[in-house]
C-alpha cells in the first residue's frame, strides 16, 4: 500500500485518523501501531513476522547493553549491528552477490551455483537505519532506552515513515514516543494535512506524468535516442525522482505532524545547489546526517592526519550510499561518482564555483547531477555509454516520440518551483508557510485549495494505472 493509492487515501488514512483521534491518550500509541502493523502487512504480509522477530531481538538486546559497561557493553553493540547489517545483507545483496559470483565462475569455465531467489522486504533500508540509530544511541548514552517493547516497536514501523523515510534517528524522536500530547494541536493537524496534500500533488501531478514519458525514453534503444530527448528524458527525471521522493516525505511529515510526531525535514530545494555538497545537504537530508553521524564521523571524519584519509573517508561513505540505494553496480557507481565530485569539491572545485556567480554555479551542478541520474536510472552499462553519448555528441532525431502537452506543463511546473528558491527570501517564506501557525483566514482559503488539490489528484489516480514510487524498493 502507498500514500498515492485510493484504498490509502479513502479508507485506510481517514479510518486510522478517526479511530486515533477519540480513543484515550493511553492508547494511541497501540493504536498507531496496530494501523502500522496492517500498513506493513498488506504489502508483505509474510516478512512481518522477520520484522517482527528482529524487533523483538533489538529490544531486549539493546535493554542488556545499556546496564553493561566496558567490554560486555561493546559486544552487545556489536551484536546489534551485526544482526541489522546482517538481516540487511541477506535480504538486499545476497542475490547480488550470487549473481556476480555466478558471472566469474562462469567466465573462469565453472558451472554455476543454483540459488533461490530472495525477496526483499519493504522498507527494510530504511528501518535497519533506524534500528542501528536506536542501539548506537543508546550505546553513546545519548538517549536511555525505551521503557515498553511496543514503543519501540512504533518507532521501528511507525507507518507515515516506514517506507521510505524521512530516516528519523532515535534520540529525535524518543520522548514524542513516550508524550506528544503537547504537539497535538489543531494547529499542528492543520498544517500537517496540508503538507500531506502538498506532497500527494507533487507526487501524483508532477512525478507520476512526468514520469510515463521518462519510461519511454528510457525504453529506447541508442539507435532511437536522439540529443533532444535524451535531454528532455534526463530532466524529466530528475524532477520525477525530487517530486517522487520530496512528496512521499512530505507526505510522511504531514501525517506524523497530524498524530504529533515532529520528524526531520529531508529536502530542501536541492537544485539550487551551487556545488554537490551543498547538493547533500540539500537532497535526502536525513541519510546525509545519518551518514555522517553513525558512519563518516566515526571513520574519523574532517579530523584525520592526512588529506588522502580524508578523501578515503568520502569515498567509503558514499560507495556504502551508493549501494544502500540498490543492490547493483550502477548504484555503487552512482554513490562513486557523487563521492569523486565531493573530493574535488574539497580540491578546487567549491573555490571554481564561488568565483564564477551563483546562476553559472548552479547551472552546472545541475549538469553534474543530471549526469548522476543517468547513472541511477539506466538499467546497464551499455545503457549508461549510449544515453551519456547521446547527450554529449549530437544524435539527430531517430523514434519519432513527442510528449503531449500535459507532460510540457508539469515539467516546467515542477521546474520552477524546482527552482524558484533561488530568489533571496523565498526559503524562509516557504519554512514559515509550511511550519508555523497562520490566522483563520489564511487557514480558510488553504482548507479549499486542499480540498480542490485533493480531488484533482484522485481523479488523476482513478483515471491512471500508471503510479510507481520509485524508492518503495528500497
Amino acid at each position: 500500500m502507498v500514500f498515492s493509492s485510493s484504498l490509502f487515501l479513502l479508507f485506510f488514512l481517514p479510518i486510522f485518523l478517526l479511530v486515533y483521534y477519540v480513543v484515550n491518550k493511553a492508547y494511541k500509541n497501540l493504536v498507531a501501531l496496530a494501523a502500522s502493523v496492517l500498513f506493513y502487512m498488506w504489502g508483505a504480509p509474510l516478512f512481518i513476522f522477520v520484522v517482527s522477530a528482529s524487533i523483538i531481538a533489538d529490544f531486549y538486546l539493546v535493554r542488556w547493553l545499556a546496564v553493561r559497561r566496558g567490554k560486555k557493553r561493546r559486544q552487545g553493540l556489536a551484536l546489534s549491528v551485526l544482526l541489522n547489517v546482517g538481516l540487511l545483507v541477506y535480504f538486499k545483496y545476497a542475490n547480488f552477490l550470487v549473481d556476480n559470483v555466478n558471472e566469474l565462475v562462469l567466465a573462469l569455465g565453472g558451472s554455476e551455483f543454483t540459488w533461490v531467489k530472495i525477496a526483499l522486504p519493504i522498507g527494510i533500508s530504511f528501518f535497519t537505519f533506524q534500528k542501528l540509530s536506536y542501539s548506537i544511541d543508546v550505546y553513546r548514552g545519548v538517549h536511555t532506552p525505551l521503557r515498553r517493547l511496543p514503543d519501540y516497536a512504533l518507532y521501528i514501523i511507525l507507518f507515515p515513515q516506514l517506507i521510505a523515510g524521512p530516516i528519523v534517528r532515535f534520540h529525535e524522536i524518543a520522548d514524542q514516543i513516550e508524550d506528544r500530547s503537547h504537539q497535538e494541536t489543531v494547529d499542528n493537524r492543520l498544517l500537517g494535512l496540508f503538507r500531506f496534500i502538498l506532497g500527494l500533488a507533487k507526487k501524483v501531478l508532477i512525478a507520476n506524468t512526468l514520469g510515463e514519458q521518462v519510461d519511454a525514453i528510457f525504453a529506447l534503444s541508442g539507435d532511437s535516442l536522439s540529443t533532444s530527448l535524451a535531454w528532455i528524458g534526463i530532466v524529466a527525471y530528475s524532477f520525477q525522482i525530487y517530486y517522487d521522493f520530496a512528496g512521499y516525505s512530505d507526505m510522511a511529515i504531514g501525517i506524523g505532524r497530524m498524530i504529533g510526531f515532529k520528524f526531520p525535514e529531508n529536502f530542501n530545494n536541492p537544485y539550487i545547489s551551487q556545488n554537490i555538497t551543498e547538493f547533500w545537504r540539500r537532497w535526502h537530508m536525513t541519510l546525509g546526517r545519518w551518514m555522517k553521524d553513525y558512519l563518516y564521523i566515526p571513520l574519523g571524519g574532517s579530523r584525520v592526519k592526512s588529506k588522502r584519509r580524508l578523501y578515503f573517508n568520502l569515498w567509503i561513505v558514499f560507495l556504502i550510499s551508493g549501494l544502500w540505494h540498490g543492490a547493483a553496480w550502477n548504484f555503487v557507481v552512482w554513490g562513486a561518482f557523487h563521492g569523486l565530485f565531493l573530493v574535488l569539491d574539497r580540491l578546487f572545485l567549491a573555490k571554481l564555483t564561488q568565483r564564477m556567480g551563483k546562476i553559472p554555479a548552479v547551472i552546472l551542478t545541475y549538469v553534474i547531477t543530471l549526469v548522476g541520474w543517468v547513472l541511477f536510472r539506466a538499467e546497464s552499462f551499455i545503457q549508461i555509454r549510449d544515453y551519456l553519448g547521446a547527450m554529449f555528441t549530437w544524435h539527430p532525431a531517430g523514434y519519432e516520440l513527442r510528449p503531449g502537452s500535459e507532460f510540457w506543463f508539469f515539467l516546467i511546473l515542477g521546474g520552477f518551483f524546482a527552482i524558484y528558491a533561488i530568489r533571496p527570501g523565498i526559503e524562509s517564506w516557504q519554512n514559515r508557510f509550511l511550519s508555523e501557525p497562520t490566522s483563520l483566514k489564511n487557514y480558510f482559503y488553504r482548507s479549499i485549495a486542499a480540498v480542490l488539490i485533493l480531488i484533482l489528484c484522485i481523479g488523476f489516480i482513478t483515471s491512471s494505472g500508471f503510479n510507481p514510487f520509485i524508492y518503495f524498493r528500497f
